[in-house]
């Protein structure tokens, strides 16, 4: 049911684009003279509108075969002084060995 209520920006920039231009072609075309002229200007308005805003949606969604944005490459872990604390001094020495092996790739 929420697929019906929310169709496809693409599909829905098709549909709307399409009907701008009928719109368009039929005040272009035909002229007419009264309050008919408006409404379909005011339509065609719109209808354009609705196109743009479905890009805009559809530019704004994740691509399928992308990897999520998320923080950029921040290195190797560092170490803080309460890690440093509660570690004992063979093993903050064979961290930071590893760490400067890390660094010097």
């Amino acid at each position: 049911m929420g697929r019906i209520l929310r169709p496809d920006p693409r599909a829905v920039a098709a549909v709307a684009s399409l009907a701008a231009v009928a719109v368009l072609v039929t005040l272009l075309v035909r002229h007419p003279a009264n309050i008919l002229t408006v409404g379909l200007a005011l339509l065609c308005v719109l209808l354009a509108t609705v196109a743009g805003t479905a890009v805009a949606a559809l530019r704004e969604q994740p691509s399928t075969g992308a990897t999520p944005p998320g923080p950029p490459d921040a290195g190797p872990p560092v170490l803080d002084a309460d890690t440093l604390d509660a570690l004992d001094s063979a093993a903050v020495r064979a961290k930071l060995e590893e760490l400067d092996d890390l660094r010097d790739r």
